[in-house]
């Protein structure tokens, strides 16, 4: 009889031969079903009786030991910087965490604020994990990507503007995004268009390449383009709107659907009409902007479905030659409403 560990508390740590004894079956069913494991057959009845057995005396598995005994974790790190995150990252987060939970692998997100690149993927590789899924916060480099498959990470997938050498990388070129709104602005005879910069720090990775697309957008045609850094708070929405007439602006492309919100509350408190003494144009096609009165211009780009890339991750675990290097993202288009 295995004799169970002792807490510091004194009370019994339950061990899967305490489980086992209770549910009248063997230590090896046990670990078949509290690791779902589908290679061994099981009835339902002696599942549920495992289950209820282990959820009765308060047992659950040792992750590390059953590291050791599979050759490799079942973590999956999310690493996270300092970004701000609206409904549409979070929604996302949130599916892409629940299915992976549903393809039983263990879901850890790793703060990596004031990390530089190679610095956060050794600290990402200590602690093992699986697969790592960047979504651009940080921009990896192949040589981490190579320290995280020395340490036993058998996919390292990037969501991103950026393709790395030896990640699988699904491409996002935030450039369409600020293309497409000015072009839709140019379209509708706008000349002189702003373009909403966040100061917020961790967002330069998108907003750069936004408003490189937005210059884009107006070569070869009258229209020009005003870059307006702009923080997240009333105040400084305030304080731009105060000076639109003086700025000359006759359209704005303003980043996102957060901030088209803040900004065109701030204009219209400020005697501008909209559309008629300005446009304005968001991207994301959040819910709220289509309550809003005229309704919110904005830009979608289908994302790819947090399912599916959680499905890709267990796919490139089991398989990981079988991927392509690199897919692009790619649809990216206006929804015109009232504002513009």
């Amino acid at each position: 009889m295995t004799k169970p560990t002792e807490q510091p508390a004194g009370r019994p740590v339950p061990t899967s031969a305490d489980v086992a004894r209770l549910a009248g079956v063997s230590r090896a069913t046990v670990s078949y079903v509290l690791n779902n494991t589908s290679a061994v057959r099981i009835s339902e009845p002696t599942r549920r009786r495992v289950r209820e057995a282990a959820e009765e005396l308060g047992y659950v598995p040792h992750a590390a030991a059953r590291s050791l005994r599979a050759g490799h974790s079942r973590m999956v790190l999310l690493p996270t910087a300092h970004v701000p995150i609206g409904p549409l990252y979070s929604r996302f987060f949130d599916e892409l965490q629940w299915a992976l939970r549903r393809l039983d692998y263990t879901v850890v997100q790793y703060g990596s604020l004031g990390l530089d690149a190679d610095e956060a993927a050794r600290a990402w590789a200590e602690l093992r994990p699986v697969a790592v899924v960047s979504l651009g916060e940080i921009e990896l480099t192949p040589h981490g990507v190579e320290t995280l498959k020395r340490s036993g990470a058998k996919a390292v997938l990037t969501v991103g503007p950026q393709r790395v050498d030896g990640a699988h990388a699904l491409v996002i070129d935030p450039a369409r995004i600020g293309r497409a709104a000015v072009e839709h602005l140019v379209e509708q005879g706008r000349r002189r268009i702003g373009v909403v910069v966040p100061e917020e720090p961790g967002l330069e990775l998108f907003s750069g390449p936004r408003l490189e697309g937005a210059r884009q957008a107006v070569e070869g045609t009258p229209a020009t383009v005003v870059p307006l850094p702009l923080r997240y708070e009333e105040d400084a929405a305030d304080e731009l709107a105060g000076r639109w007439r003086e700025l000359g602006l006759d359209a704005v492309f303003a980043y996102n659907d957060e901030y088209a919100m803040l900004l065109m509350r701030a204009l219209q408190d400020a005697g501008l009409s909209i559309p008629e003494d300005t446009a304005v144009v968001g991207s994301d096609d959040l819910l709220l902007g289509r309550l809003l009165r005229p309704r919110l211009s904005t830009v979608r780009m289908d994302m790819v479905r947090g399912r599916d890339l959680a499905e890709l991750v267990d796919r490139a675990v089991r398989e990981p030659e079988a991927l392509p290097e690199a897919r692009e993202l790619a649809d990216t288009r206006v929804v015109r409403r009232e504002s513009s």
